[in-house]
């Protein structure tokens, strides 16, 4: 059996990922992915399970108002969920059964953490606010995946419809073959350059204003610098919500779960609306045929 190193396992990291994720999971969960591999039988599909099983024990800590030991089953929740990826890359035994459970598990692990920090703080201190807080957080983070995989289609639909219409662009330029919305419903992260950063052939595009070139630039230039560092361009996706009300406000104390929760949903929010903005700026410069064929091309 192939016995693997550190920088094999420093081969399977998402070649751009949350900032969350780059400083503060993968440094542990590649150390933790090293002896999995190398002296265990466990499948992806089985850490997956136990990722579960640590967000169902951090979820019932906030429950019983043990907001400190909550916030690291969470963690721990969250890293094996990191590890289970790289055991399918390292060892090429991802399955798309796995890749299933891996979305479904994630979305079951925040629904019920949501669900035990509304129950344990409104037991303690019967405030409706934290009911509220509760199903905001669950609705915030559905919204968000469900949300991306239609943002995707409306991509797919349009890359379909010019390659029909401009046959040579088949395989060819990366400004529509790539993720325009920097967004993946399963959260395996686009690469190659952002159409939207990508120069037109010609040059800058048309009836950008001296303003928008330079933010433009601006943005390119930032996007650069992120990658670089293994940094997604759109910097609070649900990876750093989640991060912000189920370990960083549990750990500050019951007085920040609130505030946390509220600026962190809020920064969330104002990211899908721009994501949004995006994809309709998208569609503006790249939709072909007739506004009627593209919304049925993409409601099929």
């Amino acid at each position: 059996m192939r016995t693997y190193s550190l920088d094999d396992v420093y081969e399977t990291r998402k070649r751009r990922d949350s900032w969350w994720t780059v400083y503060f999971v993968d440094p542990v969960a590649c150390r933790v992915a090293l002896p999995v591999a190398n002296h265990t039988r466990l499948t992806p599909n089985a850490l997956t399970v136990l990722s579960l099983v640590l967000g169902t024990v951090s979820a019932a800590c906030f429950a019983a108002n043990h907001l400190i030991a909550g916030a690291g089953f969470f963690y721990l929740s969250f890293m094996i969920d990191c590890v289970d990826g790289k055991i399918a890359r390292l060892k090429g035994t991802g399955t798309p059964f796995g890749l299933w459970l891996d979305y479904v598990g994630d979305r079951i692990r925040v629904v019920l953490c949501a669900g035990g920090l509304a129950y344990g703080q409104y037991a303690l201190t019967g405030d409706v606010r934290y009911v509220v807080l509760g199903a905001a957080v669950a609705v915030l983070d559905l919204f968000r995946y469900v949300n991306a995989p239609q943002m995707k289609r409306v991509r797919e639909a349009i890359r379909e419809e010019r390659q029909e219409a401009e046959p040579h662009l088949l395989g060819g330029p990366q400004q529509i073959s790539a993720d325009p919305l920097g967004a993946d419903p399963l959260g395996v992260d686009p690469v190659g350059p952002d159409p939207f950063l990508t120069e037109h052939p010609e040059g800058e595009p048309r009836g950008r204003t001296p303003r928008s070139r330079t933010f433009h630039r601006f943005f390119r230039r930032l996007n650069r610098f992120l990658a670089r560092h293994r940094v997604r361009s759109h910097l609070v996706s649900g990876i750093e919500f989640h991060a912000a009300v189920f370990v960083i406000a549990p750990i500050a104390g019951a007085w920040a779960l609130i505030p946390l929760a509220a600026a962190s949903g809020a920064l969330l929010l104002a990211n899908e609306v721009f994501l949004v903005y995006r994809m309709w700026l998208f569609t503006r410069r790249h939709g072909v045929g007739s506004p009627q064929q593209s919304r049925e091309h993409v409601l099929v």
